[in-house]
């Protein structure tokens, strides 16, 4: 089953117009584009997520594996 799909109206540089025109197909084209935006998309989330990640770190406490191995030993027995 297909997804449904929207139309959007935006502007892209004509020599990556150009290249798109020459490289892909007709009807393959959006479906390229597409795929294209998902991927950077996909990196942008992960970026965001790992900016996060990164923030929470600076405000956690700093553990010594020991001290990590003894907390997942202990959080594993309650079970």
């Amino acid at each position: 089953m297909r997804k449904a799909a929207r139309k959007l109206n935006f502007m892209i540089s004509e020599d990556v117009a150009l290249e798109l025109e020459k490289l892909v197909p007709r009807r393959q084209r959006s479906k390229i584009v597409n795929e294209a935006l998902q991927k950077e998309l996909s990196l942008i989330r992960r970026s965001q997520i790992t900016k996060k990640l990164y923030k929470l770190r600076e405000s956690s406490p700093l553990l010594t594996t020991k001290e990590i191995v003894s907390l997942l030993q202990h959080d594993r027995k309650r079970g």
